[in-house]
């Protein structure tokens, strides 16, 4: 589990095919930038860009992780060299700050505005239709593993499209001051709220029967 509180900005460094056909996944290896690679071991949990990867190698500022193309099929950020967010499994010790991520990645969003707004900027995407349930009025959303919160949601044809402002420390520290419009995006929802839909839908038909 984690908190989508990136501790670090890394960085893709190799990008190696895993086999020859087509449904061959990749292994990356990524410099670790800021982030104490001290306590991380062999078969430990860290999310890259919000999707949780299992490190299989590892030096004193590197590690590895290997990719299914499963993965790389449902993620961006993943597959070439560049700036990726990185954090830790979460321990028990250790300060919830954000809200409880599981590093698995639901969906692709689109960046549809990110721009300067006073001292902070406005981020807009547009989410899919089936991740659009799930988006309340200053609940959670985690954005490329960055834990945020969700300042307006609008229901479209084509989806939903959410706003959330990111204030200057979240800029400075996160590979989300590289987005523009267009881009796509790892989207994780609320945990919480996937469990209360399922409640919710059991209980409704539950009622029925």
């Amino acid at each position: 589990m984690f908190t989508g509180i990136v501790a670090a900005v890394g960085r893709i460094e190799a990008v190696k095919p895993l086999g020859t056909d087509a449904d061959a996944g990749v292994r990356l290896t990524i410099h670790a930038g800021a982030l104490d690679l001290g306590d991380v071991a062999l078969g430990d949990s860290i999310a890259i860009q919000g999707a949780c990867m299992t490190v299989v190698e590892k030096t004193a500022r590197t590690f590895d992780v290997d990719v299914s193309r499963e993965s790389l099929n449902c993620t961006v950020g993943l597959t070439e060299s560049g700036e990726v967010n990185l954090e830790k499994a979460l321990t028990a010790h250790e300060r919830l700050g954000g809200h409880i991520v599981s590093g698995h990645v639901d969906g692709l969003g689109i960046v549809v505005r990110f721009e300067p707004v006073g001292e902070s900027h406005e981020l807009r995407v547009l989410a899919p239709r089936e991740i659009g349930r799930y988006l309340a009025y200053k609940g959670s959303i985690t954005v490329n593993g960055v834990s945020l919160t969700v300042n307006s949601v609008d229901d479209r044809n084509d989806g939903s499209e959410f706003s959330i402002n990111l204030i200057p420390h979240t800029v400075a520290v996160t590979t989300l001051r590289n987005l523009t419009a267009g881009d796509k995006v790892n989207l994780e929802v609320d945990l919480i709220a996937r469990y209360v839909e399922r409640m919710l839908s059991s209980a409704s038909l539950m009622g029925r029967s």
